[in-house]
């Protein structure tokens, strides 16, 4: 204690990068674990509820999540940064959010009320929709109180409730499949448990630090909130379309069906997007500290691409040489149409990993306009893709789609690097290039492999493949990890 109060404001910075040193790893923990929960629990909806109902259950969830952009119109973003710069003015700034959200969410219920048909939704699938309503809404509430806690450095409320919240509605929900009445009503009562839950817990912790006189709606500044937060909005909107347009136009040309499918083939790959978000964390200030070194900024950056490569091409490569198998083994045979579609989604993986280096960077220069050009540039070829492709290709055109338009995200994201940085093919190749060899041989040793020998077993003679050609190649070395492990601790 005595040596803290002589250091002084040295003491108080070192406490601060503790504690957010701590909440980074506590949210994404939580965040880890709530995924790998949802992911089982969405797997054992799937085996319960047959294609057709997993495919309006996945639809009703992408509408309401889509529309509930709108709720926010990015203020919470803005008010996790300004609560941040000045907690002391954190009331008045929640009481104006909550005061444009007031206005927001009528408009954003009567959408759900009267979207849903509009584009191609049935009946039963529309009541849905306007089911999970109260989700839409408790969602929008916990994320703004969340947004006050994360402003105040707070996250440990965000990790409990994210958890619990998800155990919550897996608990709800596995009652109700085992109860042997499995309807999607009472799946999506599961999940306005959690919801109701996050927003309750993240209210409480709210009012403890600001008073109940800070949940009283205001408009006063609103304008310029709105102003500020519309960067933020923009990028949301764009993410929210290009995330769901495939799922919604595979409804409108083929039928619910098609996107039960689809939807076994989205949820095992996306459900990968958490492994790099503890690294970016750490990243971002990284990059925002080397600004004006440009040769130590490209240096952060390449280790950066390093790391993303290692974790993602075992990933991409085993899921593709295995697809059948675990598709079979998550889901059962009634889903095996959802191969194909998984073995050209997973692919996607690849263009996103590498590319959170590139907005991380983007962003750390002051680039957030670019980033959110880029991100608009996107949905409009996943669009136009999704709207040709599904057309000729069926399931397989959305797959096909995804990886074209993130494909183009990450190679409109390198070109606009070559004002900060310049990576020529060959930095490229030394980066990356060993780690896709190492893939795609190990993809073909499994392939074989598995005519000869149980699938499992053929798991850790792939790693052990990748790993031998990865070292062989000199792609995986000992400085490289040092690198990428002395970036985590920063």
């Amino acid at each position: 204690m005595e040596k803290c109060l002589f250091l002084g404001k040295k003491c108080r910075i070192l406490v601060s990068m503790s504690t957010l040193a701590k909440n980074t790893a506590l949210l994404t923990g939580a965040s880890i674990l709530q995924k790998a929960v949802a992911f089982v629990y969405f797997a054992l909806i799937a085996r319960s509820v047959g294609v057709e109902d997993t495919g309006a259950y996945f639809l009703a969830l992408a509408m309401i999540t889509t529309i509930g952009v709108l709720d926010d119109l990015g203020c919470t973003s803005v008010l996790i940064r300004d609560v941040a710069r000045d907690p002391a003015h954190a009331k008045g700034l929640l009481q104006r959010t909550l005061g444009i959200k007031l206005v927001a969410i009528p408009i954003t219920v009567a959408i759900a009320f009267v979207l849903p048909p509009l584009m191609g939704y049935s009946d039963a699938s529309a009541f849905l929709v306007r089911l999970a309503v109260p989700i839409m809404l408790a969602d929008t509430l916990s994320l703004t109180f969340y947004g006050v806690l994360r402003g105040m450095q707070e996250l440990r409320y965000e990790s409990l409730g994210i958890f619990v919240g998800q155990s919550l509605t897996t608990i709800g929900g596995v009652i109700v499949i085992f109860s042997g009445n499995t309807s999607l009503p009472l799946l999506i009562g599961a999940l306005i448990a959690g919801s109701v839950w996050n927003a309750l817990l993240s209210a409480y912790q709210v009012g403890k630090r600001l008073g109940v006189q800070a949940f009283v709606p205001s408009l006063n500044g609103a304008k310029l909130t709105l102003g500020t937060a519309l960067p933020f909005f923009l990028a949301a909107v764009f993410v929210k379309i290009y995330s769901y347009v495939d799922s919604f136009t595979l409804n409108l040309v083929i039928g619910k069906a098609a996107v039960g499918f689809y939807s076994v083939a989205y949820k095992l790959t996306y459900a990968f997007q958490f492994l790099p978000l503890a690294f970016v964390g750490a990243l971002y200030p990284r990059m925002s500290s080397l600004t004006n070194k440009p040769e130590e900024l490209k240096r952060v950056f390449l280790n950066a691409e390093w790391y993303m490569a290692f974790l993602m091409t075992p990933i991409v490569f085993g899921i593709a040489a295995l697809a059948p198998e675990i598709v079979l083994m998550m889901y059962g045979k009634e889903y095996l149409p959802s191969v194909v579609p998984l073995i050209a989604l997973i692919f996607v993986l690849l263009p996103i990993f590498l590319d959170f280096p590139v907005g991380s960077l983007l962003n750390a220069t002051g680039r957030q306009i670019t980033k959110t050009a880029i991100m608009g540039v996107t949905m409009v070829v996943n669009f136009a893709a999704n709207m040709v492709l599904i057309r000729t290709l069926g399931i397989v055109g959305a797959s096909v789609a995804a990886l074209i338009s993130f494909v183009t995200m990450f190679g409109l994201g390198v070109f606009m690097l070559r004002r900060q940085i310049h990576v020529s093919f060959r930095e490229w190749i030394q980066t990356i290039g060993g780690f896709l060899l190492a893939g795609i041989v190990m993809m073909i040793v499994v392939l074989f492999a598995k005519m000869i020998m149980p699938w499992m077993v053929t798991i850790p003679v792939g790693a052990l493949v990748f790993v031998t050609i990865a070292v062989g190649t000199r792609a995986l070395t000992l400085e490289h990890w040092n690198h990428a492990r002395n970036l985590l601790r920063r």
